[in-house]
């Protein structure tokens, strides 16, 4: 499990990683003649550094932010993409915090997409956003532009974790956040929240489960956290600071589980969780492996057989992009068995499972998984059971 299931596609980039995929420097991806349905676009600004945080991330720097915005809308429509069709069904705006933007660089962004792109098709845009960054006007703005999905990244609803854990806001700007994202009349809203955190107690974990669904958001992500380089916490934990308990993680797991299939969300997604009718239209494109485009430093796209990554340096990034250049700094051209892996590691995550016809050739392992009752066919797909969603990560590695 990832801390975060929204960015752009890093089970994707796990699972190429498992079939033994290498980035190589390019030049840009090829064109296609198919509509692009999907665009994530990265916006990696942050009031304050998360120290479990391992996404392409950096302080906010005001003097910087309008040439960004200027920079993602140039890249939207510049030389890589010019011969593309833009259709978008999805668009998400994930980071870093893209909330952080004050008012007037997020009027520039939305009004410049709606300039620039045929949305008649859009059904989804989602915003990803931290408590600390959200008013009023600021969410009248977001619905004003078309935006109708948000994520808020609460986290915890405990205060010694929410400190732990860096974040810049506290239990009541959350609470506080969520209303104004209502009473804006932002209807799909999904909540993320964390747990396998240091001394966190499982009371702690059923208050935050309890407390989220007394709001009742549309949407809830629960990521167990993971220890992941170049973040601080992965040095406390190299430290002996923090130790990750696998059988506690499961433990919280399954209540995760109980507690809120019992209170009504599907459980589609390892990570996610939706009342009916309210699944993440965009990350299922990613499960499903679709094309997607992705603008932004860092940001990654896969289009046909190629997949490529933008530099990871927002200010190389502007530069680049306002002198007309390309902001690739990777591509790599995928094979069918990177992507037949890529299609059994994701799908095994959702309720759909995957097509026995993947596994025809595994069938001594779907045997034995069966019969341990960590998998069940149905439909003619290999499904997780609720015993084999606990133990996803060593399922997979079986399989691939």
């Amino acid at each position: 499990m990832s801390n975060r299931g929204n960015h752009n596609c890093g089970g994707v980039e796990a699972a190429a990683s498992a079939a033994g995929s290498r980035p190589s420097a390019g030049d840009t991806p090829a064109t296609t003649k198919r509509p692009i349905h999907h665009i994530y676009v990265h916006i990696p600004f942050c009031a304050r550094i998360c120290p479990y945080c391992a996404f392409y991330k950096d302080l906010l720097d005001r003097s910087q932010t309008s040439r960004f915005c200027e920079a993602l809308l140039e890249e939207l429509v510049g030389r890589d993409h010019r011969a593309r069709h833009l259709m978008p069904s999805t668009i998400y705006f994930g980071g870093g915090t893209p909330t952080a933007l004050n008012i007037a660089q997020l009027e520039l962004l939305l009004r410049g997409f709606h300039e620039r792109l045929e949305l008649s098709e859009l059904v989804e845009w989602t915003i990803e956003a931290n408590p600390g960054s959200v008013s009023a006007r600021k969410a009248a703005l977001l619905k004003k532009f078309g935006v109708n999905r948000i994520s808020l990244g609460v986290q915890s609803w405990d205060e010694k974790l929410l400190k732990l854990l860096g974040r810049e806001h506290n239990v009541q700007q959350a609470e506080e956040s969520f209303q104004i994202l209502r009473d804006a009349g932002l209807g799909n809203i999904n909540v993320d929240l964390m747990f396998g955190l240091p001394g966190q107690t499982d009371d702690q974990w059923r208050a935050t489960l309890e407390k989220t669904i007394a709001l009742q958001p549309d949407h809830i992500s629960t990521y167990c956290l993971t220890y992941e380089e170049d973040t601080e916490f992965f040095l406390r934990h190299a430290r002996g600071e923090f130790r990750q308990d696998a059988d506690a993680d499961a433990e919280f797991f399954e209540m995760t589980m109980g507690t809120l299939e019992n209170a009504g969300y599907e459980h589609y997604e390892i990570s996610n969780y939706a009342r009916p009718g309210f699944e993440s239209v965009h990350n299922r494109a990613y499960w499903l492996g679709k094309d997607y485009l992705g603008i932004g430093p860092s940001a990654v796209s896969t289009i046909g057989m190629q997949r490529s990554q933008n530099v990871c340096d927002y200010r190389a990034y502007i530069d680049r992009a306002l002198a007309g250049q390309s902001p690739r700094e990777s591509s790599e051209n995928l094979t069918d068995q990177m992507k037949r892996t890529e299609r059994i590691a994701l799908s095994l995550r959702t309720r759909d499972g995957v097509s026995a016809g993947e596994l025809k050739d595994l069938s001594t392992e779907t045997d034995e998984l069966v019969t341990l009752g960590l998998l069940r066919q149905s439909n003619g797909n290999f499904i997780l059971t609720p015993k084999g969603k606990a133990l996803t990560d060593s399922i997979t590695e079986v399989l691939l």
